[in-house]
């Protein structure tokens, strides 16, 4: 059952920040600490929000669904931090799968799901976890020779470590994203009131219904500040379109770029450790200009997509098709695919659209827009062209590099050159003893960006 937890808030009472952040602005000398206004009238209700923004809750949510995170708390809005559990890290939520637990959770937020609907579900989500277990030893073997070949620096103990969450990983696009997560989740106090209000599904409306409860049991003064009158009432769910075909690629095609700036070329010290691209004056030039492109991934390379809280996204579709990756290609698992897809499609139009889509599979792919600033670009690549991103996500920035390297505008060619990452340059690990174990004297006599398995 999804359990959520206000761990922590920040340590002064919300609306003496408010109050104290809306006197500075209009007083000569700092204004008293605990001096009130009324924050409702004054504040609240006239938009002022950037004011209610200094304080914040962090929440931790454990037994969420992961399709309610991806399509749910990370979806839309951009003002939140969260750190999730990993699909790579942890598969024992796929080796040891508690059905009942997923029963309970579709019937507390869909109990309209009952009976032969529900034992339909049950039966899809069942059928997915044996074609997972039935191949996890296999899969693995898998893993470990691709990394031998791809890594030939990896040590023994590297292969051992990675190879069984590497496969999980690849595997885990045969199951549906309905399996529970958990995650530490921090928003401010306007952005609560806003998500709280927006929420857009049955389970989302629940989740965001006792994160409140729980900050107006820690100061019931916010009781007023989240009217239920006002929540959204109907619900939303990505577009959906029937199963089409089985693909071994993401795509990323380049819409267009504008850079009226110029580009302003990052040092490496600007980038790694600390990304210091937005904060310095010397780089603001990139934030004045655009980079736009559709791209189309699977739902599990979606949700490391949403990491990125400085790109811009628009609305997700399921385009019909799967995305197989490299071991699941080489372990014949076409078919296999093509039956959790369309599984998937029996269950369409007979539980609703916002329960469907969480019963996605981690491989079904939806296509959507991007943009983002060079600044914004260039952090992303520094990380998914990185050998330690999984490898759908990895296979996007390189095509986007190569887009870009394509493109007739010579900044949209400079800024490919500095698609890379912290290694490139450097000819050192940025991971440190999570190095991948790459050949890196590629850097200057072969292909740096290859096609990768694993």
């Amino acid at each position: 059952m999804t359990q959520i937890t206000l761990k922590y808030a920040t340590d002064a009472p919300p609306l003496a920040a408010a109050s104290h952040a809306a006197k500075m602005c209009y007083q000569a000398e700092p204004p008293e600490w605990g001096s009130l206004i009324d924050v409702k009238g004054r504040l609240f209700t006239t938009g002022h929000h950037t004011t209610l923004q200094h304080y914040s809750f962090t929440f931790e949510i454990d037994g969420i669904a992961i399709g309610d995170v991806t399509f749910g708390l990370h979806l839309a809005s951009v003002f939140y931090n969260s750190d999730q559990r990993s699909g790579r890290f942890c598969g024992k939520m796929f080796a040891e799968p508690n059905y009942e637990e997923i029963s309970d959770y579709i019937r507390l937020y869909w109990p309209d799901i009952t009976g032969q609907t529900l034992e339909s579900v049950l039966a899809y989500v069942r059928q997915s976890v044996g074609f997972y277990q039935t191949n996890l030893t296999q899969a693995t073997a898998s893993a470990i020779e691709f990394l031998k070949t791809e890594r030939p620096n990896s040590p023994e103990k590297y292969l051992t470590q990675n190879g069984p969450k590497i496969a999980q990983e690849q595997l885990r696009m045969l199951m549906p994203v309905i399996f529970p997560t958990g995650l530490v989740f921090t928003i401010n106090w306007s952005a609560l009131a806003a998500m709280h209000l927006s929420a857009w599904s049955p389970s989302l409306r629940a989740i965001t219904e006792k994160m409140v409860e729980l900050a107006v049991a820690k100061y019931p003064e916010l009781g007023d500040f989240f009217d239920p009158a006002m929540r959204r009432k109907d619900d939303w769910a990505p577009s959906y379109i029937a199963f089409s075909e089985v693909v071994t690629r993401p795509k990323c095609e380049l819409i267009s770029f504008s850079a009226p700036c110029g580009i302003a070329e990052p040092a490496l010290e600007l980038m790694h450790p600390v990304d210091l691209l937005p904060f310095s004056p010397e780089m603001m030039d990139n934030n004045a200009s655009s980079v736009v492109t559709r791209v189309e991934m699977s739902v599990a390379t979606m949700g490391q997509d949403q990491r990125h809280r400085t790109i811009g996204r628009s609305s997700p579709e399921f385009t019909g098709k799967f995305y197989l990756p490299p071991i699941l290609k080489a372990l014949g698992l076409d078919d296999a695919a093509a039956t959790v897809m369309s599984s998937w499609h029996d269950l369409n139009g007979k539980i609703p659209d916002t329960l469907h889509a969480i019963l996605a599979p981690y491989g079904a792919m939806v296509s959507y827009v991007k943009r983002g600033t060079v600044n914004a670009v260039l952090h992303e690549q520094a990380k998914r062209l990185c050998w330690c991103a999984q490898e759908e996500i990895y296979h996007l920035g390189v095509a986007l590099r190569q887009a870009l390297l394509d493109h007739e505008d010579a900044c949209a060619k400079k800024l490919a050159e500095h698609l890379e990452p912290a290694c490139f340059r450097s000819g050192k690990c940025a991971e440190g003893v999570r190095y991948c174990g790459r050949d890196m004297s590629l850097r200057t006599s072969g292909d740096y960006f290859p096609k990768r398995l694993v």
